[in-house]
């Protein structure tokens, strides 16, 4: 395993080296496709399993923005814990980028029961968890309470191993779920006796790995959060729940808000304003250590001669339809995007308002007026584009249409719908760009897609 700085927006990727194509999987919660035992992410035939002590590491230490590279399907186990993690992470650095580090503040309770876990999430000034642990038969039954900082995961819980009961073992063995596992990188209980290498790290080491797996799993919402967490026998599962539950509430507002009204003024003014100059002192200190990117300072953004397109195409902006079409070349009719509501990192997000004036409905059908699936899918391909242009080297080109894989149409999409269409970018190299495309209506999907696009010059 690898760990490479990355520019502010990127994120926490993984990247396999070791497949064809080095594809990348942002670690998000929304590509969670296993929680038995430890917290896998896929997409398509890409997986990448135990991904919670190293997401544990850098999210313990506030870095938002890094590759980890893989030559395996799973990062290496080490000693069970996430302190060798959190050691070559101080050995190469922390540099501070010029993006603002924004944590979601919890604006109300939520509470999931799974199984035998009760997990909670209240409003909290900081990242606080209080946690107790205990086996079915309530043995071993451990509680800690911590305030989460940079010095505090350090200290308290980065250092504590994961743990089995041994009647766990033989089912674990025969689903194949602790190759490599021994006494070196895990401790085993039995019946009251606990097997390990070296004394216990900390009087409650139990409980605190738990925590340090709830660290991980919540890096997952793709965003620091601030929120008190309560939880009783956590586990991968009930985890991951949570953290889809605070980025639906994170989210809920903000579509509520950017679905029904025009955008406040002062975001536009925001998004149009003239840039300032960036100093690009973080970026190569950053590339000269080798090391990873925080966000901790306050946002500066592209040089002063940015075009149109850079000016408005960032993290955090919004676009109105002139806005879009200074970076797009379609006009109406043939304009699928009447506003951009989100940019955030590699996703992008979208409304095309649908009426009965546009022309294609007097023929498609007279009487019963759908519109078309390929509209559909042009749109996609359009907002793809705008997300391209976040990059200052693109500004000014246009994004052809190369070609489309696993297109879907599920329901048909009438006059009166507002089309909400999210794009995610899932590779870049060049001029070659690819992106998964899903348009719904009233949280509803109605079509969906891969889309390949190639930039070429006006």
């Amino acid at each position: 395993m690898t760990l490479l700085p990355a520019p502010a927006g990127t994120g926490l990727r993984f990247r396999r080296i070791d497949l064809e194509g080095r594809p990348e999987l942002e670690a998000r919660v929304e590509h969670v496709v296993d929680t038995q035992r430890s917290t896998t992410l896929g997409k398509g035939a890409v997986k990448i399993h135990t991904v919670e002590h190293i997401l544990a590491a850098l999210a313990g230490v506030h870095v938002d923005n890094a590759i980890i590279e893989l030559d395996a399907n799973e990062p290496p186990i080490s000693d069970g814990s996430s302190r060798e993690f959190s050691r070559i992470i101080h050995e190469a650095g922390i540099v501070p980028q010029s993006d603002a580090r924004e944590p979601y503040r919890l604006t109300a309770p939520l509470q999931l029961t799974v199984g035998d876990t009760l997990i909670a999430a209240f409003p909290h000034d900081g990242f606080r968890i209080t946690c107790t642990s205990s086996d079915r038969g309530g043995r071993f039954t451990q509680h800690f309470s911590l305030e989460l900082t940079p010095a505090s995961w350090e200290k308290e819980l980065s250092h504590a191993r994961t743990f089995c009961f041994y009647e766990e073992i033989e089912f674990l063995i025969k689903n194949g779920l602790i190759k490599g596992g021994s006494l070196e990188n895990a401790i085993v209980i039995r019946d009251d006796a606990v097997l390990t290498t070296e004394p216990l790290r900390y009087p409650e080491e139990f409980v605190r790995h738990k925590m340090l797996d709830i660290v991980g799993d919540l890096a997952l919402v793709g965003r620091p959060v601030h929120a008190h967490i309560i939880a009783i026998k956590p586990s991968h599962h009930a985890n991951t729940e949570l953290a889809r539950a605070i980025l639906a509430q994170m989210r809920k507002p903000i579509e509520a808000a950017q679905t029904f009204a025009p955008p406040p003024q002062a975001v536009v003014e925001k998004a149009t304003a003239r840039p300032e100059t960036r100093s690009s002192k973080a970026d190569s200190r950053a590339a000269a250590s080798g090391g990873h990117t925080s966000g901790t300072s306050t946002t500066n953004t592209a040089a002063s001669t940015a075009t149109p397109s850079e000016a408005v195409v960032r993290d955090g902006a919004t676009l109105d339809v002139i806005q879009v079409m200074k970076v797009l070349p379609h006009r109406p009719p043939f304009l699928m995007v009447d506003r951009v509501t989100r940019i955030d990192g590699n996703k992008i997000t979208a409304i095309k308002q649908v009426t009965m004036g546009e022309p294609h409905f007097e023929g498609h059908f007279p009487g019963h007026p759908i519109m078309p699936g390929v509209l559909q899918l042009e749109a996609i391909a359009q907002v793809a584009g705008i997300l391209m242009m976040r990059q200052a080297e693109n500004a000014g080109k246009i994004a052809y249409f190369m070609s489309a894989e696993d297109v879907k149409w599920r329901r048909p999409v009438r006059p009166g719908d507002t089309l909400i269409i999210d794009v995610e970018m899932t590779k870049s190299r060049g001029k070659i760009g690819k992106a998964r495309g899903v348009c719904s209506v009233d949280g509803e999907t109605v079509s969906e897609a891969d889309v390949t696009f190639m930039l070429v010059d006006r």
